[in-house]
């Protein structure tokens, strides 16, 4: 695995005397830019040795600027090409470089009772320890509309009005930190380098017989994560409940435009011909083509830039994985691309849960070629690199659709990799799901998120609990 060149390190942090990580670029504690910091304490450094230099050298001072060396241009660049992923058969794409830059640690979430994953970084932003119990309500997908829902993640900044200190007046948040800095376009305060709390680092939605959530996880700096939720009625008045999560691909540009481009056109999709008739293997087939024009027109979207944390990486075209069920009183499909998966988990414990999906990954084919056992090939570090994905510059879109029915009442899970790399099989996936999760959905899905947060939360999080038979009730989308 390829790493990243490390900055020059520093004792503690300059604003507020943490102590950092090996290879930290931001400060753990207060979010503070340690690169730039360290290229200054080296600048002062250097010019420190010049003065004594100077001091004891017989015949004259020399010329100071011309000699010290530039700091800035002495540090490692920061912003290299991501490294090359294996390729099988002409096409592999990693789905996890090497950390980014602007990726920090968190501390773990504290517990909030059972199944009520409390986020600390809205109360870390505010200087205060979180709330007891869960976040207030459910989030929603940005785009999609439900009827009722809650974000449980707070916009950035706290505060309100104009700021004098702006050209006209310009309306900016204010820092919830230090309430005294505004907020950049990247989320960080300009003042005291505070990250802040986006909409989509947490967020949950409930529909009558189906919910999801996601979380932005502990290393990562956004949430590349997305899932759209919905419920309609078949031609003959059955219900159908659908749900779609999408990974986005974190070596492309705009992943996190990707995955949630994806989650709605599937969704949309799905919304519309689902209610016409459309078989559900046909209906999900053309939701995922409709989901993979959505994220190739993003490639061709020039009227958006890139954050310009991207702008000094080799820039890719968005992708992301996608998989989605659609479940009605009788029969269960499944679709995806990539290597974001759906598992069968009976309410009767004692039947065995079963896997849905199979990885488009470099994992996947090498266990499927009889190379290696599936243990040996998920423990590989090239087990991430996806052979199939949603974007431009994908080979070939084969989606992939399949239709059970189970002959018992169970939950189907759609999670990404954030949450099965913690429940990798079927098994350990069943012995994560609540024994309620049938008539507790969102709480199931708040025990999921909470398992993968404890194990680490490596990754972005995202899981939707489908209820099987498909439970009546009125349409809707979240």
């Amino acid at each position: 695995m390829s790493q990243m060149p490390q900055p020059p390190q520093l004792s503690a942090c300059p604003t507020c005397a943490e102590p950092p990580q090996a290879g930290d670029r931001y400060c753990d504690q207060c979010g503070a830019d340690l690169t730039v910091a360290a290229a200054l304490a080296a600048e002062a450094a250097l010019a420190a040795e010049a003065i004594g230099d100077r001091r004891e050298a017989p015949g004259g001072l020399p010329d100071a600027h011309g000699d010290l060396p530039d700091a800035y241009g002495d540090l490692p660049e920061t912003y290299g090409d991501p490294p090359v992923p294996p390729r099988v058969n002409g096409a592999a794409r990693s789905t996890h470089p090497d950390p980014e830059p602007d990726d920090y640690e968190l501390a773990a979430p504290a517990s909030g009772g059972y199944g009520q994953v409390v986020d600390p970084r809205a109360a870390a932003a505010l200087g205060a320890p979180g709330p007891p119990g869960a976040p207030d309500g459910s989030g929603m997908h940005p785009g999609t509309h439900a009827s009722t829902h809650t974000s449980a993640a707070s916009s950035t900044g706290s505060g309100t009005g104009a700021d004098p200190r702006l050209p006209g007046g310009e309306h900016r948040p204010r820092c919830a930190a230090c309430q005294e800095g505004t907020i950049d376009q990247d989320g960080y305060c300009e003042r005291c380098g505070h990250a802040q709390a986006r909409e989509r680092d947490h967020m949950e939605s409930e529909l009558e017989g189906v919910a999801a959530a996601t979380d932005r996880g502990l290393r990562h700096h956004r949430n590349e994560d997305a899932f759209s939720v919905s419920t309609a009625a078949l031609p003959d008045g059955t219900p159908v409940t659908v749900a779609v999560v999408c990974d986005g691909v974190s070596s492309a540009t705009r992943p996190d435009d990707a995955s949630a481009a994806a989650a709605h056109a599937a969704s949309q999709t799905l919304r519309a011909t689902l209610p016409r008739g459309a078989h559900p293997q046909q209906a999900m087939n053309e939701a995922i083509i409709a989901a993979a024009d959505a994220v190739n027109s993003l490639a061709l979207d020039t009227g958006a830039a890139a954050p310009h944390h991207e702008g000094q990486r080799h820039q890719n075209a968005p992708a992301c994985t996608i998989v989605s069920a659609i479940v009605t009183s009788d029969i269960l499909t499944i679709g995806w691309v990539g290597d974001s998966r759906a598992y069968w988990v009976p309410d009767d414990r004692t039947a065995p849960p079963a896997r849905l999906t199979e990885d488009d990954s470099w994992a996947a084919q090498m266990v499927a070629a009889g190379l290696m056992s599936e243990a040996e090939a998920y423990a590989d570090e090239r087990a991430h690199a996806i052979t199939g994905w949603l974007g431009a510059d994908a080979y070939e879109l084969e989606p992939h659709t399949a239709s059970y029915k189970p002959d018992r009442p169970g939950v189907v899970v759609v999670c990404t990799d954030g949450l099965w790399n913690y429940a990798e099989s079927a098994e350990q996936m069943a012995r994560a799901v609540p024994p309620d999760a049938r008539s507790r959905p969102l709480n199931s899905a708040q025990v999921l998120v909470g398992h993968a947060l404890d194990g680490g939360g490596h990754d972005n999080v995202t899981v939707a609990v489908v209820p099987f038979p498909a439970a009546p009730g009125r349409a809707g989308s979240a």
